[in-house]
């Protein structure tokens, strides 16, 4: 197995040391072939790394003095944090130390950061955030782009985004030819905004990517699509709500079969049912959304992500870093950009 190496924002997050630390060293368990920096207060990790068990040739500390906040403005950051855990970090995936970060701080200022350091790959104008989501299929997960890195894009700039995500999906979940649709108000031509027809008219003129057409918010979770495009602003707006509206349902059904005695021993009955669904729901196993279009891996975790989803999104950097997504990425949008209709005369 070859090695792999990522820098971690050890201080990130809602939760930092206290939840990062098990999560890495929990990482370091399950594989072997993974090694970890962690950046941050050299007191703080050393403390809390005091009495652990771990594999101490495959992790090491790297002093960041300073922290960036969760409500931290991202200029202010950017121009005044320089030697914080998310900023050292990241300059270690540049100077070749790691091959990956992965923070779950200020999702601002790690974009602004990142894209700052890293820059974008050659033929795009702006990263994006995915990540995946459940679908009722239960054979796959579909993966939706931007969730927030960019609150207002151009079709031109979605029209990359499709190209990253079908780029991203065909490497990690190995779809040949994902299917790429666009979130809108409805699925006929005539519906949406200048922007969501413009971006349409785009990726039908492009045969390299697989377009099937508009789709609805309430088909999100159907299995109908590989790839989702919005922009950032209705992506997050998407994201959120179906956040929301898992913890709704599950408290619902906790109230539920807590309400009697009758309904507490419907509840036992029925609890091999509940754990295999909330295991397909449970967010651990889908946190670990990437800053696609970066010449470099950055994972952004949630900020209030538990051990296991922490650990999950190491996870997912190691998965990007066996596929080189960046150099796929690179290389495919090198080959569709060229032939693609933002190359014509009238584009």
């Amino acid at each position: 197995m070859n090695k792999i190496t990522i820098a971690v924002d050890a201080m990130g997050g809602d939760h930092g040391p206290p939840v990062i630390v098990p999560a890495a060293l929990q990482a370091l368990k399950k594989h072997e072939n993974l090694h970890l920096i962690l950046v941050g207060r050299e007191d703080i990790l050393s403390d809390a790394l005091k009495s652990k068990t771990y594999a101490k040739d495959r992790l090491t500390i790297r002093h960041a003095s300073e922290q960036v906040e969760m409500d931290e403005q991202p200029a202010h950051a950017l121009r005044t944090k320089k030697d914080s855990s998310m900023r050292v970090a990241i300059n270690l995936v540049k100077e070749g130390a790691a091959q990956a970060c992965v923070s779950a701080g200020n999702t601002g200022a790690l974009m602004a950061t990142a894209r700052f350091v890293l820059k974008t790959i050659s033929g795009i104008d702006r990263p994006a955030i995915v990540s995946a989501f459940p679908t009722t299929d239960g054979k796959k997960n579909m993966r939706m782009l931007d969730l927030g890195g960019n609150v207002d894009s151009s079709a031109e700039v979605l029209f990359q985004f499709a190209v990253m995500g079908s780029v991203l999906t065909t490497a990690v979940d190995n779809i040949p030819n994902p299917s790429v649709y666009v979130l809108n108000i409805g699925e006929e031509d005539i519906k949406g905004n200048e922007q969501v027809k413009r971006t349409a008219q785009l990726l039908t003129q492009c045969t390299a990517i697989n377009y099937e057409g508009y789709i609805e918010g309430d088909e999100i979770y159907k299995g109908k699509a590989d790839v989702i495009v919005c922009d950032g602003f209705v992506g997050n707006v998407a994201l959120k709500t179906s956040e929301g509206v898992a913890i709704f349902i599950g408290k619902l059904i906790k109230d539920a079969f807590l309400r009697n005695i009758f309904t507490k021993i419907a509840g036992l009955i029925a609890m091999p049912v509940l754990k295999s669904l909330i295991k397909r729901i449970d967010p651990a196993r889908y946190n670990g959304a990437s800053f696609v279009g970066l010449q470099g891996i950055v994972i952004k975790s949630h900020g209030i992500a538990n051990i296991p989803a922490f650990a999950h999104a190491i996870e997912e950097a190691m998965i990007e870093v066996d596929k080189n997504i960046p150099e796929r990425i690179r290389s495919e949008v090198e080959r569709i950009l060229k032939s693609s209709p933002l190359n014509s005369e009238d584009a």
